[in-house]
């Protein structure tokens, strides 16, 4: 019965580190609509951001896919070039041969990163997204401003119940709900 108990125990002191590291960032949801298509709301949660195309769009074959790519279709400098990279192993290579071959992956990642955003220029969701963030910020502060003044009406309130309380009370010294005078 004590493992159990240990078990159940040791559960309980590492789960609130776990729980305390959910995000409160909103989720981001990049949608493509095409023609005169509606996009989602946002929600609280989340953001929607659209990328906007033309109605005649909808049922083709995405720009970056609708080349044919072939060997026949292939530059003959690409050629060579992969004829140069065949052998390079070591740093800075991106291979599974040789000592630190890894090591040029990240770049290789990174570059293939910057040529696959300049394929399609015409969807930018990063700045979207920055753009739909800072539509966001901008109520704050009126959210802010709208809920601080609630809460002062609210303290209003209470404060003169207070005070009417207190009149009340020193008013009428006999009432039976006052505490009695301590004795001597």
């Amino acid at each position: 019965m004590r493992p159990i108990t240990a078990m159940l125990a040791s559960m309980l002191l590492f789960a609130p580190p776990a729980m305390a590291q959910e995000s409160s960032e909103p989720k981001v949801n990049q949608l493509i609509v095409f023609g005169q298509d509606s996009c989602p709301q946002s929600t609280d949660d989340t953001i929607t951001v659209c990328a906007r195309k033309d109605e005649s769009e909808r049922y083709r074959i995405p720009e970056p896919l609708r080349e044919h790519v072939s060997p026949q279709n292939e530059a003959w400098n690409n050629k060579v070039r992969a004829y140069e990279t065949v052998s390079r192993t070591g740093t800075m290579s991106c291979s599974p041969v040789g000592a630190g071959g890894w090591t040029g992956c990240a770049g290789k990642l990174i570059n293939d990163a910057y040529a696959e955003k300049k394929i399609d220029p015409g969807i930018k969701f990063g700045q979207m997204i920055a753009d739909e963030r800072a539509k966001r910020l901008s109520t704050i502060d009126a959210d802010a401003a709208e809920t601080q003044a609630r809460v002062e009406v609210v303290e209003d309130q209470m404060e003169a119940r207070r005070k009417a309380e207190e009149a009340k009370a020193d008013k009428d010294p006999n009432d039976a709900n006052a505490p009695a005078p301590p004795k001597n």
